[in-house]
């Protein structure tokens, strides 16, 4: 394991010759624009509707790949086609992001998803970059200010919860802008820069982190921030948690704060010891924090983000502390990811499994997966690798 030349060769050859090709090849809608997400295991489109985040989270992909890989002209083109159709059909007009539209363009799901608003708002961050391009990086902006706006009513008038009986708030929004507001700092004041950054650390590593449960994270708590005896209150979903510590570990990094690195690292240990299937192995998709029955059917399926996730932040905990533990289990992790998420026959990753660890859907793209969460993961477990081997 302690390899690391041929584990970094191993993703950077997976991202570059097996995942990215799979997606340029089958995914671009060469007739109306964006991207087809909805792909059988071969590749082939089985439905044609396009989900604003999955398209966000594509264009910013290549972008990224074009920004700090290699200037690949078939990427900025993938991208930038891509943030064209978005521009043009994603929102109403004043940046209220739907949720889904048809192939040509038209809304299907109203703009109730906040997180259709944080995937455009890195899409076009990250295109500015690479193209120089000032609208896209207006774009951006002026989504990231109608995040803001709305963090204490994220769904705004979609919000199907009755007001005021149950006031709830989620580890969603925190968690992702801790990632997005390093991903667009270039664009951002400094003053909201270091403001967001110190809320979203604050939320995450002593709002929804809790002690009292043996340093786990719940997905939704009381305004005041207590806990909430309720199903959305009891809620783990062990995914979150521990991507959640890899962006806290890089906003550690730029902060210049050590222990808050060291409190993530240990943290994300926490989280996949708790999360972790003793019986199958793998991680658990959703857990109840009293071990009650869940309302979500699911809650035992092993999903490929869920693990692509964990293995990013357990590197990162061994390259910027020296965890041992982390290394450990990034072994453990990458042995079970491998051999039950990579289709041995055609190109990508499965996404869901049973619990057992068998193919239960084998799509490669669907409303929910799409080109994102595998290869941002492969990029990730690359380059850190590499410093790693490097060091």
């Amino acid at each position: 394991m302690n390899n690391f030349n041929i584990l970094t060769l191993q993703y950077k050859t997976e991202l570059l010759e097996n995942v990215i090709p799979f997606w340029l090849t089958h995914s671009q809608d060469s007739e109306f624009g964006g991207y087809f997400t909805c792909l059988d295991r071969q590749g082939n489109v089985f439905d044609t509707d396009k989900f604003i985040w999955l398209q966000g989270r594509q264009i910013w992909l290549f972008s990224m790949l074009y920004n700090k890989v290699e200037k690949r002209q078939e990427w900025l083109d993938c991208a930038i086609q891509g943030a064209e159709f978005l521009k043009r059909y994603g929102h109403d007009g004043n940046f209220n992001w739907y949720f889904s539209l048809t192939r040509e363009g038209k809304p299907l799901v109203e703009p109730y998803n906040i997180f259709s608003y944080t995937f455009a708002a890195m899409a076009f961050g990250q295109l500015s970059l690479a193209t120089g391009n000032q609208e896209y990086a207006d774009i951006a902006k002026r989504t990231f200010d109608i995040i803001l706006s709305r963090r204490n009513n994220p769904k705004g008038r979609w919000n199907k919860a009755y007001p005021g009986t149950r006031p709830l708030k989620g580890f969603s929004l925190p968690m992702i802008l801790s990632n997005l507001t390093l991903e667009i700092e270039h664009l951002l004041d400094k003053e909201i820069v270091e403001q967001t950054m110190e809320e979203c650390i604050h939320e995450v590593m002593e709002v929804f982190l809790r002690p009292e449960l043996g340093g786990i994270i719940v997905e939704n708590v009381n305004q005041d921030g207590s806990l909430s005896d309720s199903f959305s209150g009891r809620l783990v979903n062990p995914g979150h948690g521990i991507e959640a510590m890899w962006f806290i570990m890089d906003l550690g990094v730029r902060l210049n704060r050590p222990e808050l690195i060291r409190k993530a690292t240990e943290t994300t240990l926490k989280t996949l010891e708790y999360g972790w299937d003793k019986e199958y192995g793998g991680i658990f998709y959703f857990m109840d924090r009293k071990g009650v029955p869940l309302q979500e059917l699911e809650w035992d399926q092993k999903l490929w983000w869920v693990h692509v996730e964990t293995l990013i932040s357990l590197l990162k905990g061994y390259q910027l502390t020296g965890s041992e533990k982390s290394l450990q289990w990034f072994k453990k992790v990458h042995d079970y990811t491998w051999s039950h998420f990579k289709d041995p026959e055609y190109s990508e990753w499965w996404g869901y499994l049973n619990r057992r660890g068998e193919v239960l859907l084998d799509l490669k793209g669907g409303k929910w997966k799409g080109c994102f969460h595998v290869p941002r993961g492969l990029y990730q477990c690359w380059k850190i690798l590499e410093a790693i081997d490097a060091k």
